[in-house]
């Protein structure tokens, strides 16, 4: 019997966060693309640059939703974006005129309220040292395959003043559902890619998942902060199922248990397709 759980109204457009591109071999999501199609979803993926401003990246996000819609005939997707990835969704929404093309957004440690850490390390040091010391990182992304790169810019959109405005000009749209999550790490040394930044973040604004606290995710529909359940905690690399692997086999039956982050992905996209998405 063919499994539909996951096959919801209108299919899913997963939008990466920064420092990481749509890739074959190496996807960005791990296993979740994989499971969620096994379980009756349509998938596609922003295309977006790796390091590119919010607005240059929301332009290629809106053309691959546009591509989406006419491959599968849909009138409107359910986008699930992860970190930087969850500002380009709503700048395409609300500044691009896509409002009657996305019928919900999903971010997941998405920096809605911006870094107290970002905004203190950038004062730090002269902005034109920081955009010089970008330059390079461009060149990098560009051999990569990115066509715009703009490093400075995209770290600039972690700032609280440029969010501040970003939320002022770019406001939820009515006739879109809209929900949130955040996470957090148990420790600094649960996670080897993760430990310095976690505790600087920490330093400066208390639990986070390696990179953002959950003041800084909160938006409309929050669901929760999701912290697992052994000491090990998420990373902001575990919530895309990044370096696929179980994160516990110890489940207690807790909401915000999350063993296995493709599983907690399908959990989403199943309680999209109940109401209606």
């Amino acid at each position: 019997m063919i499994d539909r759980s996951a096959a919801t109204k209108y299919p899913l457009l997963l939008v990466h966060g920064m420092g990481f591109r749509d890739r074959k071999h190496y996807c960005y999501w791990g296993r979740t693309a994989k499971l969620l199609e096994r379980h009756g979803a349509r998938v596609f993926f922003g295309g977006q640059d790796s390091s590119g401003s919010v607005e240059s990246n929301a332009r290629c996000v809106k053309r691959s939703l546009l591509a989406a819609l006419e491959e599968t005939g849909a009138e409107k997707v359910n986008i699930l974006a992860h970190s930087k990835g969850g500002l380009e969704a709503r700048y395409i929404i609300t500044r691009l005129g896509c409002a009657d093309k996305v019928a919900s957004l999903t971010t997941l440690a998405t920096p809605h309220h911006g870094s107290v850490t970002v905004d203190r390390l950038m004062g730090l040091v002269p902005q034109s040292v920081i955009k010089a010391g970008c330059k390079p990182i461009d060149l990098w992304f560009a051999l990569l395959g990115d066509k715009s790169p703009d490093t400075y810019a995209a770290i600039c959109a972690f700032r609280t003043a440029d969010a501040e405005r970003f939320n002022i000009e770019t406001p939820d749209m009515p006739g879109i559902f809209y929900q949130s999550y955040g996470f957090v790490m148990r420790s600094a040394f649960s996670d080897t890619l993760m430990w310095l930044s976690n505790l600087t973040v920490g330093y400066f604004e208390g639990a986070n998942d390696g990179l953002l606290p959950p003041r800084a995710v909160k938006w409309t529909n929050y669901r929760g902060t999701y912290t697992g359940i052994d000491k090990r905690g998420i990373s902001h690399f575990d919530e895309t199922d990044f370096r696929r692997r179980r994160l516990s086999d110890r489940l207690r039956g807790k909401p915000n248990e999350i063993g296995v982050i493709p599983e907690f992905y399908l959990r989403i996209v199943k309680r999209l397709k109940k109401s209606g998405f």
